[in-house]
């Protein structure tokens, strides 16, 4: 597992997670599975991408501000435990 915090946000890879490209971030309460697109971040294409399911939308939004303005570093973190 290989682990990031970037502006309070606490992101991990997992080594046994499986493609495409995914970090976990959490902040506070909330924790959601970003999927690494080559443009972009976005929700994982699964139905549990944000727990809990009554997450504070400011907190989604954080994390997922956050995954964007790192994506690069947040692409090393999963090439680096998957490598």
């Amino acid at each position: 597992m290989g682990s990031k915090t970037f502006d309070g946000v606490w992101f991990a890879c997992y080594s046994d997670d499986h493609p495409p490209p995914h970090v976990h971030g959490k902040y506070a309460e909330t924790e959601v599975i970003v999927e690494l697109g080559v443009d972009e971040v976005r929700f994982a294409g699964r139905r549990d991408h944000t727990r809990p399911r009554n997450a504070k939308a400011s907190d989604v939004k954080k994390i997922m501000t956050v995954a964007a303005k790192y994506k690069d570093e947040l692409q090393a973190l999963w090439e680096a435990t998957h490598g």
